[in-house]
């Protein structure tokens, strides 16, 4: 795909986020590479850097087996966190002048104190860079008509990154069982998931590893101060505006949020 192209594409996208006006599946226009994909989502970022936003952290998305089998792919993607979607555990996050079509996801953020450069990057290198472990709440959107995504659409969409909430309780890595750490999702009072730290890839650590391994190839790390969402452990839950949503995570604590 020739470098104009992806630029249209990126910038249709950009003014579908500000308008709130969904597009038409990218892959049912065109015929895209997951690389022309990752291509579409630079431009994308680009524009909103250029807005006056600034990258803090990534995200991993397509962890679960569930969600990589609905979409034929048997691989994780990435896109990039800026300071314009996090909000504070408790706060009220208006998604209905932000976002298009919400859903929310409870997960495990990691706030690193090391850099990390893949390749080779192990389980225990992400431990050893990670500072703490919060409860977050990821409330991901897609510019895509009514989620009719293929793994190039939602690649090309900053994986379909929205906004996200993280909690005020912040635990050592090293502290909590990653793998067996139990979270409990409810909606307006009520219990509505459950999940646990191996539902992604095998244990959230594991999708760490594998961001810093993936980004490593293209020369681009994991920095010191970066958050990482590490992929959701529960099924994505549509929310809207009056909802209210808690998430706890045995071993690390809570995370809070009320829509608007």
């Amino acid at each position: 795909m020739n470098i104009e192209l992806i630029n249209q594409l990126g910038d249709e996208l950009y003014h579908a986020m500000l308008a709130r006006e969904p597009v038409a599946p990218l892959t049912s226009r065109f015929d895209l590479t997951i690389d022309d994909a990752y291509a579409i989502s630079l431009r994308m970022l680009e524009r909103r850097l250029a807005a006056g936003e600034r990258i803090i952290g990534k995200k991993i998305g397509l962890t679960s087996k569930a969600v990589q089998t609905m979409l034929g792919v048997n691989q994780p993607d990435f896109g990039y966190l800026t300071d314009a979607m996090v909000f504070s555990s408790g706060a009220t996050m208006p998604i209905s002048e932000r976002l298009i079509q919400p859903k929310a996801e409870g997960e495990i953020a990691f706030i690193l104190k090391k850099d990390l450069m893949g390749p080779g990057v192990t389980n225990a290198d992400v431990l050893a860079a990670t500072e703490c472990v919060i409860p977050c709440f990821e409330v991901v959107d897609s510019r895509i008509q009514d989620w009719k995504i293929r793994i190039q659409d939602t690649v090309a969409d900053n994986a379909s990154c929205g906004l996200f909430i993280l909690g005020d309780n912040a635990v050592s890595p090293r502290q909590v069982d990653l793998v067996t750490c139990g979270m409990v999702v409810e909606k307006n009072g009520q219990q509505i998931s459950t999940g646990a730290g191996a539902a992604a890839l095998g244990s959230p650590v594991n999708c760490v590893a594998w961001l810093a391994n993936t980004l490593g190839r293209f020369g681009i790390g994991l920095k010191a101060g970066e958050v990482i969402l590490s992929g959701s452990l529960v099924p994505l839950e549509p929310v809207k505006a009056g909802d209210f949503m808690r998430v706890e995570i045995g071993g690390i604590g809570s995370a809070s949020v009320r829509f608007t």
